[in-house]
């Protein structure tokens, strides 16, 4: 029912599931060096395992918003499925980005709150001394692009179809 326009189908989304695979490429690599720094040349890589768990967390982050963005976040759509009417369908698609719009402006609070204390006490990491800071970033980032999302989705569901003005 909310078809993205054609033509540019979401230039953020597609450039944010390119860097969510860029990640994860990065993070098969780290895998991967891991398990043979370990087991072939018996020797720690805790540098390579720090990187590893960033670009994990920049997958999981951003992974989360290109499923945002086509709104394929896990949902339980058993009473849309249910719903006959178009204005009924609209009104219950507005709630549900009501209650995701106050859901992730808690996590964008959490997450600016972890960030904020972390500037006051840094903190780095054990092998290669980066301050936790930018980890944090992907959080704070993933929270404000679900706000975004949840708002265009509210906006979305507002106004009426173009399928009902015909």
């Amino acid at each position: 029912m909310n078809k993205a326009p054609e033509g540019g189908r979401d230039t953020i989304a597609k450039a944010l599931g390119a860097f969510a695979a860029l990640n994860m490429a990065l993070l098969t690599g780290l895998t991967l060096y891991l398990v043979l720094a370990r087991d072939l040349l018996q020797t720690a890589a805790a540098g390579a395992q720090e990187l590893g768990i960033f670009c994990a967390l920049q997958v999981y982050m951003f992974g989360a918003l290109v499923a945002a963005s086509r709104r394929k976040q896990i949902n339980i759509d058993w009473l849309e499925q249910r719903l006959v009417s178009p204005a009924a369908i609209r009104l219950h698609q507005a709630i549900i980005a009501l209650v995701v719009i106050v859901v992730t402006v808690f996590f964008a609070y959490w997450a600016w709150q972890m960030l904020a204390w972390n500037m006051k006490r840094p903190q780095v990491t054990p092998a290669l001394g980066l301050p936790l800071w930018i980890f944090q970033l992907s959080i704070q980032a993933c929270a404000v692009g679900c706000i975004g999302y949840a708002i265009r989705d509210f906006y979305r569901a507002l106004r009426p179809s173009r399928e009902s003005l015909e």
